[in-house]
């Protein structure tokens, strides 16, 4: 049930992510980080999706790990825009509380997957 709220959370961030890029290139005339953060948003629900079909347990957990690192970096990247004046400070906090439930829960699956392979073995 968590991964399916994974993959609609990840997704829809996705969705964010692309569209932030557009509007920061036509609006803000801003080439450079809005790509990093499409790219680095995006991501994040790929290795999501990837994990959907992965091979084992560990290589589940190292996929959502991808996917975590891949959100952190991106909370980087929002950060840097609201920093330059790129982002309004409401603009921010209203992606960026998405992106910190996403890594909050990315971190949630890979502890208690461990936590699982530990014990079943």
């Amino acid at each position: 049930m968590k991964e399916n709220n994974l993959r609609d959370k990840s997704f829809t961030f996705s969705v964010r992510g692309v569209n932030l890029c557009k509007y920061l290139i036509s609006e803000k005339k801003e080439f450079l980080i809005s790509k990093q953060v499409a790219r680095s948003g995006t991501s994040v629900g790929a290795m999501v999706r990837e994990a959907e079909h992965s091979e084992s347990k560990k290589d589940f957990i190292h996929k959502l790990a991808i996917a975590q690192k891949e959100i952190n970096e991106t909370i980087y990247w929002l950060e840097l825009l609201q920093a330059t004046d790129y982002l309004k400070k409401e603009e921010f906090v209203n992606i960026n509380k998405d992106a910190v439930e996403l890594i909050k829960i990315i971190t949630t699956i890979i502890k208690n997957t461990k936590a699982n392979l530990i014990t079943n073995h």
